[in-house]
């Protein structure tokens, strides 16, 4: 009777630890699969953001920072690709660390590439909700008056690289007018945001990445003109971080929004 007491909690025990492991792996598979894996496009990848490092996340969609920063030139194996629900398209580079692949270029070395390894994940803070202000309506204006002259790489850390393709956005025949409501503060960091993104530029593109505020291009919906792209970057701060007050600080924290 002893023996078969002692075998029951053996039994008991192993079956709690296999559940164990199994929650695990499903949290930390849950937020790739909210999004949208698709098939590999490149098997290796070189960072190409000369201006700062480029975050590393546990996730997707409500990641979490890692802690672990990867160094402009450096070349990573991906074993995994995936879009986001804003279109932006994202690198697994092993044991679900992500990286966006907006800050990348395809190829490199197989050879030397590095394989990542698994990080202890850190908490980020949430961010606080803020209300938009609702202040009297002004047109949209560049900011130059605001931010001062735009210049080009070897400035602050982030800053708009110029290492961008050239290649100007093709804007779409709509031409609907809006008019943003953010002033003051609000306006200063979404002006910020854009001198950071693209210069200000409306016709700026990267890669799927087009316009002032560099939104994806599926993201637009195929509507590039100067109205469309501030009412998306309007509508895409306010569901993801409330104010662009709090998009700015995020910015500045992670060298993208």
């Amino acid at each position: 009777m002893k023996f078969q007491s002692i075998l029951t909690k053996s039994l008991a025990a192993a079956a709690l630890t296999a559940t164990g492991l199994v929650a695990l792996n499903s949290q930390n598979t849950n937020d790739a699969q909210a999004a949208t894996i698709v098939q590999n496009d490149t098997n290796v990848v070189t960072i190409n953001n000369a201006n700062s490092t480029v975050a590393v996340w546990d996730g997707i969609e409500n990641a979490n920072f890692t802690g672990k920063e990867l160094v402009h030139g450096t070349t990573w194996k991906v074993v995994r690709t995936a879009y986001d629900v804003m279109g932006n398209k994202w690198y697994d580079l092993g044991a679900n660390q992500w990286i966006m692949a907006k800050y990348t270029v395809e190829g490199g070395n197989a050879a030397t590439a590095k394989v990542a390894t698994p990080v202890a994940p850190q908490a980020q803070a949430p961010v606080q909700q803020v209300q938009p202000q609702t202040t009297v309506q002004a047109p949209v204006q560049k900011q130059e008056t605001t931010q001062g002259s735009y210049s080009a790489p070897k400035t602050s850390v982030g800053t708009y690289s110029s290492v961008q393709s050239t290649q100007q956005a093709q804007p779409a025949q709509s031409q609907s007018s809006y008019t943003s409501n953010v002033s003051g503060s609000e306006a200063a960091a979404k002006a910020w945001i854009a001198g950071r993104e693209s210069g200000g530029s409306y016709s700026a593109r990267n890669g799927q990445y087009i316009g002032k505020y560099q939104l994806s291009a599926s993201y637009l919906g195929g509507d590039y003109s100067a109205a469309n792209q501030e009412r998306v970057a309007d509508n895409y701060v306010k569901s993801r971080y409330g104010s662009w007050t709090n998009a700015q600080k995020f910015w500045q924290a992670n060298g993208w929004y």
